[in-house]
């Protein structure tokens, strides 16, 4: 079996997939000839933005455009009912949605913490326990958490204190996560870098092709990939 058929067995869906890395990962993922389910929280959004990844696309490669709001409990449930009526089965889930409220420990609102913990943390437990049994009864599955610098402890835990909090609990949810797998299914965590998104603004440093590179390349580890681990280039970083 070739590689590219190999691939169009495989499904992925990306959180947050409507423009930045998520779309650049999603237009990626379909190139290498995945099957992609596109969400945003908006269902137009996650629609015109499965435009450009068709356009992306390997040959006979599925689209599916989904509306989801990953911060409302039971979205996640509801999106894998959605794609599961329409016969595709994900392998590999990018929790890549995300919001960056500013303000530090004491100016910062109550409704930013609110926000921050709902997309980055309960988004993500949601979202993987919606998907990731299916994998395990397959014993096959990626997952792939969408973090930041600004959450590792290791490098001070930098950066606004609802966005910082938030995915530094990710990454707790991530490690928990990694523990209960078994098979041939992983969970890491990857740090993009700056990138030139609308939330990381005009002067970042990276392309929005190089922020979705290490998603993509943990998206479709091999067998003998890792798994609990968080990484930037793909090189381990503390969490």
């Amino acid at each position: 079996m070739s590689p590219s058929a190999a691939a169009a067995e495989r499904t992925a869906l990306v959180t947050g997939a409507n423009r930045g890395i998520g779309l650049a990962t999603a237009s990626e993922l379909a190139r290498r000839g995945l099957n992609v389910v596109v969400t945003a929280r908006r269902r137009a959004d996650a629609e015109q933005a499965s435009i450009e990844v068709r356009a992306a696309a390997a040959p006979n490669v599925r689209i599916l455009p989904v509306g989801l709001d990953v911060s409302h409990a039971g979205a996640a449930a509801a999106c894998r009912d959605e794609v599961e009526a329409s016969g595709l089965r994900v392998d590999a889930l990018v929790n890549n949605a995300g919001v960056y409220p500013s303000g530090d420990f004491f100016q910062a609102p109550d409704a930013a913490f609110e926000e921050a913990i709902a997309v980055h943390v309960f988004g993500v437990l949601w979202m993987c326990r919606a998907f990731v049994p299916g994998m395990l009864s397959r014993g096959y599955g990626r997952v792939v958490n969408v973090s930041s610098g600004y959450g590792s402890f290791g490098e001070g835990l930098e950066g606004p204190a609802a966005y910082s909090i938030s995915k530094a609990a990710l990454g707790a949810v991530t490690i928990k996560l990694a523990q209960t797998l078994r098979g041939d299914v992983k969970a890491n965590a990857v740090c993009p870098g700056w990138v030139r998104t609308r939330m990381g603004g005009p002067g970042a440093r990276r392309s929005l092709e190089k922020g979705a590179e290490a998603l993509v390349w943990l998206a479709t580890l091999p067998a003998d990939g890792p798994n609990g681990v968080f990484f930037r280039d793909r090189k381990p970083i503390p969490w």
